[in-house]
């Protein structure tokens, strides 16, 4: 069976994962949403790559890695608008502060943040920060663009797995995708992180991921009974601290 993508779906999905400011789509493109996920490796490495170019502008006027890391963090959270921190701050509050799968669905859909949502978020940004300062002080600024790319491509293959835990909600109005744009996602990010990071590096990385997108599936079907948009923002963010993580340790 032929794939259905069309090149729109990298601009569906850059109105749906980031804050850039996207020409007006016609109303008809918005309902091939859930087919238009082979293109959140795309949106990764665009918001990666941003994310590097300001990181390569701040080392040529002499800034320090640890500045350097920080506006990287800074960029990817404003371009993105802070959508994936906000999905492990809800799941990780919703998840573990209640007893029911009711529960836990009514606490990630409040706005206000928790003691778990906040210590989440804490180790996310210093996990983060600590592994992108050594990964530039070692040169290899180009990991910040693989690992945007493949931590999102990590999201349709749970939105493939896992049925919505809710009737509303962006991962309901979503819908759920075909095997076909998945799969494409996969091999988009796969690729890029092979030529981005080199074959070790990034089959390291690809392992990383399916083990953490396995752990999650199996996580969130007991707390939940499925997936919701804040498990898949989740998703995004615990795959990028690992993969990160790993490249630090090859790095060293």
């Amino acid at each position: 069976m032929k794939a259905d993508i069309s090149p729109r779906d990298i601009l569906l999905s850059l109105v749906l994962l980031t804050r850039l400011p996207i020409p007006a789509l016609p109303d008809s493109s918005f309902a091939r949403q859930a087919q238009a996920v082979w293109a959140f490796p795309a949106v990764g490495m665009i918001v990666g790559g941003i994310a590097a170019t300001i990181v390569v502008l701040a080392q040529w006027i002499g800034l320090s890695p640890a500045i350097c890391a920080g506006l990287a963090l800074l960029t990817m959270v404003c371009v993105t608008g802070a959508m994936h921190e906000d999905g492990l701050a809800d799941t990780v509050d919703g998840f573990w502060g209640g007893f029911t799968p009711e529960r836990r669905l009514e606490i990630m859909k409040d706005s206000h943040i928790g003691t778990y949502g906040v210590l989440a978020l804490v180790l996310s940004l210093g996990l983060r920060w600590t592994a992108l300062f050594a990964l530039i002080a070692a040169g290899n600024v180009l990991s910040v663009v693989a690992v945007a790319a493949l931590s999102r491509a990590m999201m349709p293959i749970l939105m493939l797995s896992l049925p919505n835990a809710r009737n509303t909600g962006l991962a309901h109005r979503v819908g759920t995708p075909s095997r076909h744009p998945a799969g494409i996602a996969l091999c988009c990010a796969a690729l890029l992180a092979w030529a981005a990071l080199g074959l070790g590096p990034a089959t390291l990385c690809l392992l990383i991921s399916a083990g953490a997108v396995w752990a999650l599936h199996y996580l969130a079907r007991a707390k939940v009974g499925g997936r919701t948009g804040d498990v898949l923002g989740a998703t995004q963010q615990i795959t990028e601290i690992l993969c990160l993580l790993a490249l630090t340790a090859i790095s060293a």
